[in-house]
């Protein structure tokens, strides 16, 4: 669980920085803030919510805050879909930062299926 933990801590590190950069661009260059700072919001509280989750006090806060992880990287692909089918950012980039979104959400899917059938 280790090896997993710490690759789902890196690649949702490493995508909050991908958002945060994301978010300077959009209101640097595009001049747009609304759907920005939903993006922002959502798209680092994944991680944030993978770090609570790994210093839980028990499995079911783990799973408890693995799941709120997920449910805020599905929020967030809804946001990055918005921008990229309103223009706002390029396809080839939308796809991208997408593309990262889903690998976290299948990650965290994967985790939790497993967590919750080995505490039965």
């Amino acid at each position: 669980m280790r090896k997993i933990a710490n690759i789902i801590r890196d690649k949702s590190y490493d995508f909050a920085l991908r958002i945060v950069k994301m978010n300077k661009y959009l209101i640097n260059e595009k001049r747009e803030y609304v759907l920005s700072n939903q993006v922002l919001r959502s798209g680092t509280s994944i991680g944030a919510n993978i770090e609570e989750a790994c210093s839980a006090q028990s499995r079911k806060d783990f799973i408890h805050k693995l799941s709120i992880a997920q449910k805020e990287a599905f929020e967030t692909r809804y946001w990055l879909r918005l921008l990229k089918d309103s223009g706002e950012l390029k396809e080839d980039y939308a796809n991208s930062i997408i593309k990262d979104c889903d690998e976290l959400i299948s990650i965290l899917t994967k985790i939790l299926i497993t967590t919750k059938s080995n505490s039965e």
